[in-house]
């Protein structure tokens, strides 16, 4: 259940790639909304998922941040010292991103003062009534989206080549939390 220093736990690996499949599901359900038009029956409903969505992801990338901080991080000894140090920021790094993704996106749908409703089960205030509001946190959310995405990919191509190139178990570990030792 936990990390240990050479794997992770299966809620770090749940977390990990739960999160990583609705990312890219939101990237993508964004995009096809921003195509709808008034007429399209997912019109109200395609943004009504993404907010909610939304509001979930939040919720489990604050657990996330609590779980990755009171477990100890897998060791880093199939890495060079560049890459431990990219390592570092990028996993370090998707946190204050995906935050700032998040508020911006929650910012375009409460600039209104209106709530955002999460499935129609509760409702998330607005805490701020600005007009113009959203059309910057839309430009902001739009950006932050799309670099995302990029270093998402850039993350999953390391791994492809830790696995593939390197053969060590940077990618093992994440996939079934099982350390298989280096073999040449």
């Amino acid at each position: 259940m936990f990390n240990t220093h050479d794997r992770y736990g299966i809620v770090a690996r749940l977390l990990h790639w739960s999160m990583a499949f609705a990312i890219i599901a939101m990237f993508a359900l964004g995009l096809w909304m921003r195509e709808l038009d008034y007429y399209s029956p997912y019109y109200r409903i395609a943004p009504d998922l993404h907010k909610s969505f939304g509001i979930v992801l939040f919720v489990l990338l604050v657990f996330r941040l609590i779980w990755r901080l009171v477990n100890p991080d897998p060791g880093k000894q199939d890495l060079s010292a560049l890459e431990r140090r990219a390592s570092t920021l990028v996993h370090w790094g998707f946190y204050p991103l995906l935050f700032a993704l998040m508020t911006a996106g929650y910012f375009i749908s409460t600039a209104d003062g209106r709530p955002i409703s999460v499935f129609g089960l509760f409702d998330v205030p607005a805490v701020v009534r600005q007009k113009g509001l959203e059309i910057i946190a839309g430009q902001i959310h739009y950006y932050l989206a799309f670099l995302t995405i990029g270093i998402a990919s850039f993350h999953a191509l390391a791994a492809f080549y830790h696995h593939f190139k390197k053969r060590d178990t940077v990618l093992l570990r994440m996939l079934s939390g099982k350390h298989r030792p280096q073999t040449d």
